[in-house]
């Protein structure tokens, strides 16, 4: 039997569009390799080769059940091409950052391929202190953000030594065909005992299951729109293209903690303090409007996969006003501290399904319809994503060399102009910015606005 994706993890192929490749990534970049010489592309992808036994969705790929009978399955790739997936690139001299981030944002723009398993990694090198940087690109249905930092153990070690490989005995199972897909569909539907029914009353529950779908699609839509209040207009939410512009600003974990224990709250509390007033600096800069009472929605997501869980997406979403009209720093914090405790307080956490539209029955035909319809509503809802992630707290390796920073890339949904990612590693805080390439021409100046804004803070204490 095939393994099928989950609603959840189905939707983010369904929203995928032209303008919204819907994978997440990452910008590493590493010291030199043993301190001199550039990285050895080919010890690269021989430890990716290694490594692959980990994570063995790794060497799957999606593929459709015709008629849209039943949702997506996993199926290995008889024809897994590694060298597909490992890519090498190159920084022309001077290898500044700024032309690091330039080519983050031209490989973020492209979408992965979906005839292949839906992974890439590059090696970048040509940095302008002889290290080297690595971009990944996972598909949002393979993992969400917490589990992306664990799919990273594929290739970092806790030491310079790589730690040994797993034993690989990985053989393809046989793909089905088409006919083999839509009768295991079938078959999977009438496994599940509300669907025990004679073939005349199935019939006539497969006609209100439908029409009860929609009916709850819409609901769960219109409720999130209901219950939060429609996005304030902002220059955040545009038409997007295809093209994407990247930008990072970092600062250190024991600013973020020393800001905590002098006002309160929690680390990501400061983290949403930081980035309302870099929001804020930034929207000046443009001119627009931050008057007292001026708000930016922010969609936060926040996980709830339980410990030890597999991969797969588990995850709710809060939305906060962050107060970019509030002109002291401290009142800022202190305003979305409450606002947070609030939502833990009372349970407003909206489901991830009830976020994407979807129900346990919608049949995939709908359910498609139900998660364009959220992300076509996504800039009446909210006006900015912003997920932080905890990652290790100690130095990893890659290769013998140690990596230096851990920069997150966030897709962007129709209509939203830039991403927010954070990452903690290892005593910094990494923000990563994924921003439309004509929408968000000035994502840099954004970048620093929110470096200018940890500093605003960290000057409170």
């Amino acid at each position: 039997m095939v393994e099928r994706l989950s609603p959840l993890d189905s939707s983010f192929l369904f929203m995928e569009g032209t303008t919204t490749a819907m994978h997440v990534g990452g910008l590493m970049t590493f010291e030199p390799t043993g301190g001199h010489g550039p990285a050895d592309f080919d010890a690269f992808i021989g430890l990716i080769g290694e490594r692959l036994a980990a994570v063995p969705r790794y060497r799957q790929k999606i593929r459709e059940v015709p008629g849209r009978l039943g949702l997506p399955v996993w199926v290995d790739d008889p024809d897994f091409d590694l060298g597909f997936h490992v890519r090498r690139s190159a920084l022309p001299a001077p290898g500044t950052p700024e032309q690091l981030r330039e080519l983050v944002g031209r490989l973020q723009g492209r979408q992965l391929d979906r005839s292949r398993p839906l992974w890439e990694i590059y090696l970048v090198e040509g940095l302008e202190d002889g290290g080297f940087a690595i971009v990944t690109k996972t598909h949002h249905a393979m993992v969400d953000g917490l589990s992306s930092i664990d799919i990273g153990a594929v290739l970092l070690d806790l030491t310079p030594t790589p730690r040994p490989s797993e034993p690989d005995d990985w053989r393809p199972r046989r793909e089905p065909s088409s006919v083999e897909l839509a009768v295991d569909a079938v078959l999977d539907q009438l496994r599940r005992p509300q669907h025990l029914l004679g073939t005349a009353r199935r019939a006539v529950a497969d006609v209100r299951t439908a029409a009860t779908a929609v009916a709850q699609t819409a609901g769960a839509v219109l409720a999130t729109v209901g219950t939060t209040r429609p996005a304030p207009s902002h220059p955040l939410n545009a038409a997007i293209g295809q093209q994407r512009r990247y930008g990072t600003t970092a600062g250190l974990l024991d600013d973020h903690k020393a800001i905590r224990k002098a006002h309160g709250g929690t680390v990501n509390d400061v983290v949403l303090a930081v980035v309302a007033g870099g929001l804020r600096r930034w929207l000046a800069t443009r001119g627009e409007d931050v008057r007292p009472g001026a708000t930016v929605r922010a969609m936060v997501p926040v996980s709830v996969r339980a410990p030890g869980a597999q991969l797969g997406n588990q995850i709710s979403a809060l939305f906060v006003d962050l107060p970019v009209g509030e002109p002291d720093p401290v009142a800022r914090l202190e305003r979305i501290t409450a606002a947070m405790l609030a939502h833990k307080r009372g349970g407003q956490a909206i489901g991830a399904g009830a976020l994407v539209g979807l129900v346990g029955l919608t049949p995939p035909t709908l359910h498609s319809l139900g998660a364009r319809l959220s992300s076509s509503l996504s800039a009446r809802v909210f006006n900015v994503v912003v997920t932080n992630v905890p990652g290790p707290q100690f130095p990893l390796y890659a290769m013998g060399a140690r990596m230096r920073d851990m920069y997150p890339v966030v897709p962007l949904a129709k209509g939203q102009t830039v991403s927010i990612g954070i990452t903690s590693y290892d005593g910094g805080v990494f923000y990563g910015l994924n921003a439309d390439r004509d929408a968000m021409g000035d994502v840099d100046v954004l970048a620093a606005s929110i470096g200018e804004a940890l500093d605003e803070l960290r000057g409170t204490v």
